[in-house]
């Protein structure tokens, strides 16, 4: 890995990033607006606010069995993760896998999978995908006041050509 970008410079420059073609775009022009939005629209994506917490992490608000909740997005996770307890609750079964999930406190977690038939992001609904389970650790399940129910990674962001757009803080899901 060469580095990281950070949100503030994804924010600063109010980047764009297409997590289908993992391609970064910077706004160099100030004075001329994007208009990304009403391309997305016109190509039938969904938009989705994006929420920058007290603690500076960007969510999405989701459903599963029709309970809300919110995700954390997380370009930088592989896989899309819940917490473990949440789909048990819901009577998701699971399957244990040979992947874990490392945390930036270096805690690591066994990941299991279960079919997720019915979750939306905002008003967008997800296909039925099989998605990962894991017992969250406290700092990512906390985000200021929120609690989160998963975090939204790379895996299901390309799966319906996730786009973030750091200028108007939305994210587009197809």
């Amino acid at each position: 890995m060469d580095g990281f970008l950070g949100l503030d410079i994804l924010i600063r420059h109010k980047a764009v990033i297409n997590c289908r073609t993992k391609l970064i775009f910077f706004k160099v022009d100030r004075s001329r607006p994007l208009q990304l939005a009403s391309v997305a629209l016109s190509e039938k994506f969904t938009k989705i606010p994006l929420r920058r917490e007290k603690n500076g992490a960007l969510t999405v608000p989701c459903s599963i069995h029709r309970q809300a909740g919110r995700l954390l997005v997380d370009t930088g996770a592989f896989v899309t993760v819940f917490d473990e307890g949440l789909l048990k609750s819901f009577g998701i079964a699971l399957q244990p896998t040979r992947v874990s999930a490392h945390f930036t406190s270096g805690v690591a977690r066994k990941i299991s999978a279960g079919q997720i038939n019915d979750l939306t992001i905002g008003n967008f609904r997800v296909p039925p995908e099989k998605l990962g389970a894991a017992v969250l650790p406290n700092f990512a399940l906390e985000q200021g006041n929120t609690h989160i129910n998963g975090i939204l990674g790379m895996d299901l962001l390309f799966i319906c050509h996730g786009i973030i757009d750091f200028d108007s803080m939305d994210l587009f899901l197809k």
